[in-house]
């Protein structure tokens, strides 16, 4: 095998595969990279929830250089930092709800700014801004008409970090949906992907993070681990200890990468009554080199080939978006150490011997422009043998890029019908 050659085309492939599906139209919103303008929809299409204002956004896009992480750190922390300024000027004037509404949009925009700092872990703005993210939340939630608490669930020899976000403080026992988030997502973005419209039709939610998420990668070191269910029963076991719980009616609900991660743990943690993998996940690793040569596993098992990929991944880590962005945070949130030590690091991340053991009713979300998941959530579908529903987004009603994002009314709207049919009407 010519080694250089093989490694050069499986960059090549590699890149195509994970981040342009040429069969998929790319996003072009103010950027012509199409991770910066995925990302600029997912922060300005929380508009909608509390967590973003459209004219900020646009205008911190318009100064960012396309394809600069320094560029897009730089002009997304000036806007952070200026809201999170005008939060506090309003809170100091007794300005209660303008505060709140403020600190949501400075931590959704201080979340935004640290999105692109993975290709060098060791930069301490990671924690410093991610931090930032947190607090300025906390601050919004201690201003929130309705009840969000921060918590900290037992874990193993640690806690998780959560909000239990209640309807209200009536102390009513209601249906509860446990939420987290996937490759690159914190548990703060939840309250505004879901939470935020959850409670209004009469949900409680519990939002989490789990390793290799948010303060447990950045703070404690956990990288992800393919058995969720051991992550999600102590959540469970401390869901059910709530007096505002109704044991009966308990939901999951994990978006993206966590389209893998909640079907995985309810194939286990059958006090779950339902579940919504969006999108759905079948085989994560598979997804990653589907469209490779059949050698590519033979290359991440050589040690020479794999010092070869790995030197070529590496001297383009910095220069390309996409390949920063997923091998970047890859390595951080997984704990690996290479390029190729992640890949092989995705290889359990598979639902093939732990989906006909899954027994509650699946709501199994796709959508038809998914250019990080193409096809995933179909053959998840397809796999399942309990009651199940396929969900899907089109282009056409404008909900049709990963996880719905810039249509976050849609998306909720019909997700959160389909858990009221299962939940709240019983």
């Amino acid at each position: 095998m010519k080694i250089k050659a093989t490694i050069a085309s499986i960059l090549l492939l590699i890149i195509s595969i994970l981040f342009l599906n040429t069969d998929i139209k790319a996003l072009e919103l103010i950027f012509k990279d199409p991770q910066y303008s995925f990302q600029l929809l997912r922060t300005m299409g929380y508009s909608s929830t509390g967590g973003a204002d459209i004219g900020e956004c646009l205008s911190t896009a318009y100064r960012i250089k396309d394809g600069n992480n320094e560029s897009w750190y730089k002009e997304w922390i000036k806007t952070s930092k200026r809201l999170e300024e005008t939060a506090d000027k309003f809170l100091s004037q007794g300005y209660i709800e303008s505060a709140k509404e403020a600190y949501f949009r400075a931590s959704n925009y201080y979340r935004t700014a640290e999105f692109f700092l993975h290709t060098n872990p060791n930069d301490p703005r990671i924690l410093k801004t991610w931090q930032k993210s947190r607090n300025c939340f906390q601050k919004a939630a201690k201003l929130s008409q309705h009840p969000i608490k921060y918590v900290r669930i037992p874990f193993e020899k640690t806690t998780l970090p959560g909000y239990l976000c209640l309807v209200d403080n009536s102390g009513k026992k209601r249906p509860l949906l446990i939420i987290h988030s996937g490759f690159d997502g914190t548990v703060e973005e939840l309250y505004f992907e879901i939470a935020h419209n959850a409670l209004k039709r009469g949900f409680n939610c519990l939002l989490f993070e789990g390793p290799g998420q948010g303060e447990m990668i950045r703070v404690h070191k956990m990288p992800f681990r393919p058995d969720w269910e051991n992550v999600v029963t102590p959540v469970v076991d401390f869901a059910l200890k709530l007096p505002v719980v109704d044991s009966e009616r308990i939901g999951l609900v994990g978006f993206s990468f966590g389209g893998y991660l909640a079907p995985r743990a309810v194939a286990f943690e059958h006090r779950i009554k339902v579940c919504v993998p969006d999108g759905g996940v079948y085989n994560f690793y598979a997804n990653a080199i589907k469209k490779c040569p059949p050698h590519i596993n033979e290359i991440l098992d050589n040690k020479k080939a794999s010092e070869e990929f790995n030197k070529e991944i590496m001297s383009i880590l910095n220069k390309d978006v996409d390949v920063g962005w997923f091998f970047g945070n890859g390595m951080f949130t997984f704990g690996a150490k290479s390029p190729t030590a992640f890949l092989k690091k995705l290889r359990p991340y598979n639902m093939k011997d732990s989906v006909a053991k899954v027994k509650c009713s699946v709501l199994v979300v796709d959508s038809e422009g998914d250019k990080d998941l193409p096809g995933q959530a179909k053959q998840l579908f397809n796999a399942l043998k309990c009651p199940k529903k396929y969900l899907l987004f089109t282009v056409d009603e404008g909900a049709g890029e990963h996880c719905q994002m810039g249509a976050m009314m849609i998306s909720n709207e019909k997700i959160l019908n389909w858990l009221e049919d299962k939940l709240l009407k019983k």
